[in-house]
């Protein structure tokens, strides 16, 4: 999960763990499902923690599986800044994202299946990978590594090809992950307007390694 200030006394560690718990829980449940119909009591025992303890840190279970998504998100979002640190060709970092989506599958399979379920409806919020892939479409069309358009309608076609991206990585286990995150990769740059032989070269460089 996403890191912060650790807490400056015994109290509110115990009340940052517990919380930090409730989340944990709810990403389970998202993941396994996407269903949010879950009792807070099974929610708090998944949590380990006593039922009472949920209402000092939610008013309902819409905010704890909302605050589940945003935590979800973010950590995403911190994943590709760590591994993709260095990169300044927004169509690269396009690509990259793509392609380690699909291998975060694998290495991260509950976060990539909260978003898989949960991420349509984040696709314009302010934090996670959005913000991040906004600030690369915004770069690219500036610089006109991209060709002009309304960077806002571009996310939206790039975090709707990203999540069908997840949909078929998990109903067809069996199909080359790589190779159809690069295909994709390459189709999206070239209607961001990026040449053919160019788009083709970017979406296959070479990806560091996921932890």
């Amino acid at each position: 999960m996403p890191t912060s200030a650790p807490p400056s006394n015994r109290f509110e560690r115990r009340r940052a763990e517990t919380r930090k718990a409730l989340i944990r829980a709810a990403r389970q449940i998202l993941a396994e499902t996407g269903d949010t119909s879950a009792s807070i009591q099974v929610i708090a025992e998944r949590a380990d923690v006593g039922f009472g303890s949920f209402y000092n840190h939610f008013d309902s279970k819409t905010d704890l599986f909302e605050a589940a998504v945003v935590d979800a998100l973010e950590e995403f979002g911190q994943a590709f800044d760590e591994h993709l640190a260095g990169i300044d060709d927004p169509a690269e970092l396009v690509a990259a994202g793509f392609r380690l989506s699909t291998r975060m599958a694998d290495s991260h399979p509950e976060l990539m299946k909260v978003l898989r379920h949960r991420g349509l409806g984040h696709l314009h919020s302010d934090n996670g990978l959005s913000r991040r892939a906004l600030r690369d479409l915004q770069v690219g069309i500036a610089s006109q590594r991209f060709t002009a358009v309304e960077p806002v309608v571009a996310l939206s076609a790039l975090g709707g090809t990203l999540l069908s991206l997840l949909e078929l990585r998990f109903t067809r286990p069996e199909l080359d992950g790589d190779e159809a995150a690069s295909n994709l990769a390459e189709m999206v740059l070239r209607m961001l307007g990026v040449p053919p032989d160019d788009a083709h070269e970017v979406a296959r460089r070479p990806l560091p390694e996921l932890d």
